[in-house]
């Protein structure tokens, strides 16, 4: 079924690209003409440190970028799960980097999935695209926008500079997420 109108929170370490994850959401759906907002925010230092993302999807007009009750939560470190999990709506869906967070909590109204994603991108030899891997599977769950669109996104988010060495990886990790 698809959930086009969300909320969603990307959180983990800094250097972990969730920012760049959220950015191939949001720019998804502004493939599709949808109102998006991104939102990012770092701890007090970028690469080992905190770093999230609020992305929100919507089809009528944003009333705030802040996302506090998150439909959807992908975490890749356990104090990201510990920080945002008890935010998460019920019925919501929380993806979990399982590589890194052995211990999954569990909590009755919100569907928890375990996604060994950089266990996934290490196996693939894309070493550092865990969270695109998280990206796909969050489409395969959601199916927030068409398949062409989030392809699309990765090829636009993609720098121009970096596109022949990287496109492909990501479009492969992109594909790993989606068959999860």
């Amino acid at each position: 079924m698809a959930e086009r109108n969300l909320n969603i929170i990307l959180s983990g370490f800094g250097g972990q690209g969730l920012l760049f994850a959220g950015k191939i959401i949001a720019q998804a759906g502004l493939i599709e003409d949808r109102q998006v907002s991104w939102l990012p925010s770092y701890g007090p230092e970028m690469r080992g440190g905190t770093a999230n993302c609020s992305v929100v999807l919507q089809d009528d007009p944003i009333g705030s970028p802040l996302v506090t009750q998150p439909d959807v939560l992908i975490a890749m470190n356990l104090p990201s799960v510990t920080k945002f999990l008890d935010d998460v709506k019920p019925g919501g869906l929380v993806l979990i980097d399982s590589s890194l967070v052995p211990e999954i909590p569990e909590r009755d109204d919100v569907r928890v999935i375990p996604v060994p994603s950089t266990e996934l991108a290490e196996r693939h030899g894309f070493k550092t695209l865990s969270n695109v891997i998280l990206t796909g599977k969050l489409f395969a769950e959601t199916h927030f926008c068409a398949q062409e669109s989030i392809e699309e996104a990765v090829r636009r988010v993609v720098p121009a500079g970096k596109r022949a060495k990287l496109l492909q990886p990501n479009l492969d990790a992109l594909a790993v997420g989606m068959a999860q």
